[in-house]
């Protein structure tokens, strides 16, 4: 079986920009966010097959990335 790994860039479709306390920020749409605690929840479960481990995997890096562009942009406020 081949697994397909993806790649956070494969994400970036779910992505908007929102504006918060007059800080424009990125912010996973809502389909998105719903999709990482529906995968976190199976993970707490210990239920994740492998191909959703990549998913659960690429998702947190985009997560990461954008926390931190997020931070750099309001240390720049």
């Amino acid at each position: 079986m081949n697994l397909v790994i993806p790649k956070p860039s494969s994400l970036m479709g779910k992505i908007k920009l929102e504006t918060i306390d007059s800080h424009t920020l990125f912010k996973f749409t809502d389909d998105l966010q719903l999709r990482m605690e529906e995968l976190l929840e199976k993970k707490k479960a210990e239920l994740l097959t492998l191909a959703e481990v990549a998913e659960l995997e690429a998702i947190g890096e985009l997560d990461r990335i954008f926390t931190h562009i997020n931070a750099m942009l309001l240390t720049q406020n």
